[in-house]
């Protein structure tokens, strides 16, 4: 019966470090969870349009991938700005 309660006793303890350690790593990721719905968004719309594949394609063969990089956030930089105007 002893072992039984410290059983009892032990998985509680890990259950609520668990917890604790969950919503740490919530809080942690929260910053980076609309960046990530982001990428997401154009990932799939991406994936809908190939012509968008075709040329996100061609701009990394013709510029290459710091070159595209580099183009990319220069346009979504515009986009953003244009976008709250």
């Amino acid at each position: 019966m002893r072992r039984h309660l410290a059983l009892q006793m032990r998985r509680r303890q890990l259950v609520e470090r668990s917890a604790a350690q969950r919503a740490a790593l919530a809080a942690a990721l929260a910053p980076a969870a609309a960046r990530l719905a982001t990428v997401d968004r154009v990932r799939n719309s991406l994936g809908s349009s190939p012509l968008a594949v075709v040329a996100v394609a061609a701009g990394v063969a013709l510029l290459g991938w710091q070159g595209a990089l580099s183009w990319a956030t220069r346009l979504v930089s515009l986009y953003t700005l244009l976008r709250r105007i």
